[in-house]
């Protein structure tokens, strides 16, 4: 039996509720993403609209609940446990990335494979805006959760498939994502620095 299956089979017993358990739970600290619970369950309820949008919202409003208790240790104990277990380098790149991209680096943590709980974590050490906070994390959370519900009712087991997929290279995949971006700034800026260099024709 696979982690994706004994987590199925362990939680599926409560339906909804243990939907939001797993949803409230990972965006504090535990590793298993809600993903594994919810899609299953989209696909048993495929053509039942409600109750889709039910489970969307369960685990959407679940996750940022979470999230603000995140925050909230972050802000009580977020250094001293940083710095306990992450080297100090990482630890300051982490809070230059969310002083620098602030609402939006939370909106893409929340919608992307990048560690949710994370910034989370560092937007509570930082003392980020509570506010934009929150409605960064309803937004990217919503979203993410949103459009694998429309693609369960599309294409049902192919996209379960392929999202299962996803989770099992969820690292790489946020590894390959933080990559782009870099590769993409910095692309940005030679392109604006283009300018600066070409001689101006008269």
């Amino acid at each position: 039996m696979s982690w994706k299956e004994w987590v199925i089979d362990a939680f599926d017993v409560f339906g909804p509720a243990s939907l939001a358990v797993i949803s409230f739970t990972e965006a504090i600290i535990q590793p298993v993403p809600p993903d594994v619970v919810y899609l299953p369950m989209l696909v048993a309820e495929m053509g039942n609209t409600p109750t889709v949008i039910w489970l969307w919202l369960v685990i959407t409003v679940a996750s940022v609940l979470g999230s603000i208790v995140g925050y909230w240790i972050g802000g009580r104990w977020g250094n001293p446990l940083m710095h306990r277990f992450a080297k100090p380098q990482h630890v300051s790149k982490l809070i230059f990335l969310s002083e620098k991209y602030g609402t939006m680096g939370i909106f893409i943590a929340a919608f992307s494979p990048i560690p949710y709980k994370v910034f989370g974590w560092i937007a509570g050490m930082t003392n980020m805006e509570k506010k934009s906070f929150v409605v960064a994390g309803f937004a990217g959370r919503g979203l993410r959760f949103g459009v694998e519900a429309l693609l369960i009712g599309f294409y049902g087991q192919q996209a379960l498939d392929a999202m299962f997929w996803f989770l099992d290279h969820e690292i790489l995949l946020a590894i390959a994502l933080i990559i782009t971006a870099i590769i993409t700034w910095y692309s940005w800026l030679w392109w604006n620095g283009l300018g600066e260099q070409i001689p101006t024709l008269e």
